[in-house]
């Protein structure tokens, strides 16, 4: 068949499969077998040494904290933390996942078991859910986890002792023996509802983003028409300021959009507008900066960019492989944007602010000054209406 012998043939062949690779690798390389490692949960042991009959003393905290620090196929890095408030500060902080709290008399209400009247502590299990869902999720069943093999290890331990004195067990000693101590399930920082559990800021930043993007490629086109009629830095000006008044619409209609069409509950709808607005002039002036040098080329690099970050925005940071973190996850605007969009949504905009505002200014404000920067570049094609007008009646005196 002649068709195969053109060149276009092989040619559209191979730059089929490099398509596919690269979008293969931003879709699925850094999410498909990614798994949780070295999450962070605070440890609090607050118990205290009870006495026993018999002589001596039972300290079942410290015994509990070397099991569970002890087994090495948990994917949790524990942070030791002297009191339960310290542990709520890392809460806050965005610094933790979950908590694990025992409880002052745990060692009392197990050795209580053996009584008459057996009085189970209560262990406390927070989750962290605003800070990420799945993490959050995977802390949940863990915790969970941690808790009923500790339940099981203490039954063990009791009904040991028991038997070693008795062969008849009270009713309510063997009630307790089935849960030595209770748990308490705490959720601090909840997503609220129609939140995507915990999506929304992803949702926000990726919708705002695609529409500054779409605002940006239309100004630049209308920028690079105006400027065949010559004063480019007017063109640029006007360029860079229609643009941020472009982004105060899109992150105002969007935030309008969420809570008006979709109920999305907003702790601060003000806050997040401003916030989204910074976030959306931030991706419009990078984007025109680099429409401006580079025309339409520029945008193979904003929509390599979209689906290389856009799966790792649901993904927490210690679920991705270290070549991610490093190279794409730590510099990528789509994770200052979101995980500012969290703090404000979930967190009151009190912890965790200060990075996402300092990026994302470093970004508008380089952005704005190399979009500004082109307006010296001379037009492809050599010089100015005015200079060509010139050649032009230059030529006809001649």
């Amino acid at each position: 068949m002649s068709i195969l012998r053109q060149k276009f043939v092989w040619i559209g062949t191979a730059v089929v499969l490099a398509v596919l690779m690269i979008f293969g690798l931003a879709m699925m390389g850094s999410v498909l077998g990614a798994k949780a490692k070295s999450l962070p949960v605070a440890l609090v042991v607050l118990d205290r040494p009870v006495d026993v009959p018999g002589g001596g003393q039972l300290a079942l905290g410290e015994t509990v904290k070397e099991k569970i620090t002890g087994i090495a196929q948990l994917p949790v890095k524990w942070r030791a933390m002297p009191t339960e408030e310290d542990a709520k500060a890392a809460l806050d902080r965005q610094d933790v996942y979950g908590a694990l709290v025992i409880p002052a008399d745990f060692s009392a209400g197990v050795a209580s078991i053996q009584s008459a009247e057996p009085k189970p502590a209560v262990v406390k299990l927070y989750v962290n859910e605003g800070m990420n869902s799945q993490a959050a999720a995977a802390v949940k069943t863990m915790l969970g986890q941690v808790a009923k093999n500790m339940g099981g290890e203490l039954s063990r331990m009791v009904l040991e002792q028991l038997g070693q004195r008795t062969q008849q067990v009270p009713i309510g000693t063997a009630q307790a023996l089935l849960a030595p101590f209770q748990t308490e399930e705490i959720v601090v920082h909840p997503v609220g509802a129609n939140n995507g559990n915990g999506g929304a800021p992803n949702m926000l930043t990726q919708i705002t983003w695609m529409g500054s993007l779409v605002g940006s490629i239309f100004l630049f086109l209308a920028a690079s028409a105006a400027r065949r009629a010559g004063r480019p830095w007017s063109v640029a000006s006007a360029q860079v300021l229609l643009g941020l008044a472009l982004g105060a619409v899109v992150s105002g209609f969007t935030v309008w959009m969420a809570n008006s069409w979709y109920g999305m509950e907003l702790r601060d709808s003000g806050a997040v507008w401003l916030f989204l607005w910074l976030a959306a002039s931030a991706f419009f002036l990078m984007q025109t900066a680099l429409l401006n040098w580079l025309g339409f080329p520029a945008m193979g690099l904003l929509v390599l960019l979209l689906f290389f970050s856009m799966p790792l925005l649901n993904l927490p940071p210690e679920f991705m492989p270290q070549a991610t973190q490093d190279w794409l996850y730590s510099w990528t605007p789509f994770r200052y944007a979101a995980s500012g969009l969290r703090s404000l949504m979930y967190f009151g905009g009190e912890e965790g602010m200060s990075l996402p505002y300092g990026v994302l200014w470093w970004i508008a404000g380089i952005g704005a000054a190399v979009a500004l920067a082109s307006a010296a570049r001379k037009p492809r094609g050599g010089g100015s209406k005015a200079a060509t007008d010139t050649k032009v009646a230059g030529a006809d005196a001649h």
